[in-house]
């Protein structure tokens, strides 16, 4: 089996993720993965098109010439912010009841829900993807896919969860990607992807609340028996917090990210001696001071905010008892120091940070293992399951054929300066012989191309051609 390369970019509000990877069956190996800072990109969805492909151009660029290949086409996520989610079914007649249900007739009932929903206003929404949640045949109910695949039935039904976001978000995605002359092989739904890449099956089975904690965007995903069965999301996250520290200081947003990663955390009063930090900023005349601990009281706030939001919506799902597998949150902004603690605290629940889980191999730094590389980690192994084409170009290697060589012998005079000598030797030594002396003949051989054959009234042209470029390399030599 041959290998081939898939790309995916996660566009964030703060950064862009681009991750490429070398797949050869279900071998999978990052060979490529860097973050650099976004531009264009607020809360999620493409602000100004025309920044994002500017700052995304240098970034696809940087990748190619390190790696020396070409990038054809990416798979992308679709924005997590303004989406909608409602419910669709759909039911097909089966002409033969006596051939099992197949996993092509499950994924045509659930293009055919897809095309069927009446989107309330087609001009401005699009389908952004949709979820199982039950199905049913002639005898029984409340089946999951893996159960209904493989039964016997006269008609087949399902229930779905369909998100419904904006056509403009996706418009522009593909704008942005025809002006690099770059195919978008496909776009995924982020939440769905980010959560089979840090959540175990026995956690998606016993229930679990997956928090895409981002720079723009902080989002919701419950999941029990194995299905997505809720989603939400809040127009704002770590970005927010840098917000509030660059208002609060009077500071450039630049500054305020830096002591936000530097010294942000949550949870002032358990900060131990960092609390009584203070620090300086010699931007201004005079120096402005700022505690460590302010600085924290500040993220504190925000952090809870962003909390108590989460908590209301995982209410509103109806889900909130059935989360045995408690709270994993994931994305840029789950670093933060004491975020976790903080969530436990306020929540009740178990709560971990959520990582890609070693599903592949990686030939490059341990960004790639790192919270904010989920999405574009997720991608790649989503692109890998639905048998994606290559998505690059990988120039082949033109051998050149070695130049045969020949050993050509060369001699050169060198003139030896007078201090070599000392007084006593210039005395010493007769005229005749000093003047031979002053003459030092080296002979060397050096390797040079060996001449092509060449009809016979043309060899003692080549000859001395050969000759007098051994001369000249020889020469060169000297000098240096």
């Amino acid at each position: 089996m041959e290998d081939k390369y898939i790309a995916s970019i996660d566009l964030g509000t703060s950064k862009f993720g681009l991750c490429v990877a070398r797949v050869n069956g279900e071998d999978v190996q990052i060979v490529y993965y860097r973050e650099t800072p976004s531009e264009g990109i607020r809360a999620s969805l493409i602000s100004n098109p025309m920044k994002a492909a500017q700052r995304l151009k240098e970034a696809i660029k940087q990748a190619e010439d390190e790696l020396m290949i070409r990038i054809l086409q990416v798979v992308v996520g679709m924005p997590r912010s303004e989406v909608e989610q409602v419910t669709a079914s759909a039911r097909i007649e089966r002409t033969n009841s006596d051939d099992y249900i197949t996993d092509e007739e499950v994924q045509s009932l659930k293009s055919i829900a897809l095309e069927t929903y009446p989107l309330p206003n087609p001009e401005k929404q699009i389908m952004y993807g949709a979820v199982a949640q039950s199905f049913s045949i002639d005898d029984e109910i409340q089946l999951v896919e893996s159960e209904v695949v493989g039964t016997l039935s006269n008609a087949l039904e399902g229930n779905f969860k369909v998100f419904i976001g904006s056509r403009r978000a996706t418009t522009a995605l593909d704008k942005i990607f025809n002006s690099l002359d770059i195919a978008v092989a496909k776009k995924y739904f982020l939440p769905d992807v980010v959560a089979r890449t840090v959540l175990t099956g026995e956690e998606m089975n016993s229930g679990v609340a997956l928090v895409d904690f981002g720079a723009g965007v902080t989002s919701l995903s419950v999941y029990h028996g194995g299905i997505m069965r809720y989603y939400a999301a809040i127009p704002f996250g770590g970005k927010a917090i840098t917000g509030d520290i660059r208002t609060e200081c009077s500071i450039s947003e630049d500054l305020a990210e830096k002591i936000k990663k530097r010294f942000g955390a949550c949870l002032p009063g358990k900060l131990a001696t960092l609390s009584e930090k203070v620090l300086q900023i010699r931007l201004t005349e005079p120096f402005k001071e700022v505690p460590v601990r302010y600085i924290s009281e500040i993220i504190d706030c925000r952090c809870r905010e962003i909390v108590e939001a989460i908590l209301y919506y995982l209410q509103e799902s109806g889900l909130q008892n059935a989360i045995r597998g408690g709270v994993v949150v994931t994305g840029g902004s789950a670093e933060l120091t004491n975020f976790i603690t903080l969530f436990k605290e306020m929540s009740g629940y178990d709560v971990r940070k959520g990582y890609p889980r070693y599903m592949f191999s990686a030939s490059v730094g341990s960004g790639v293992y790192s919270t904010s590389a989920t999405s574009a980690i997720g991608m790649v192994l989503a692109a890998k399951d639905d048998h994606l084409p290559d998505c690059v170009n990988v120039p082949e290697k033109v051998e050149t054929p070695e130049e045969e060589m020949m050993e050509v012998e060369v001699t050169d005079e060198t003139p030896v300066p007078e201090a070599l000598f000392t007084p006593e030797e210039m005395g010493e030594i007769p005229m005749e012989e000093q003047k031979k002396k002053e003459k030092e003949k080296k002979t060397k051989k050096v390797k040079v191309p060996k001449p092509k054959k060449e009809s016979t009234g043309f060899l003692n042209i080549v000859w001395k051609t050969v000759k007098g470029a051994a001369l000249d390399m020889y020469d060169k030599a000297n000098e240096e």
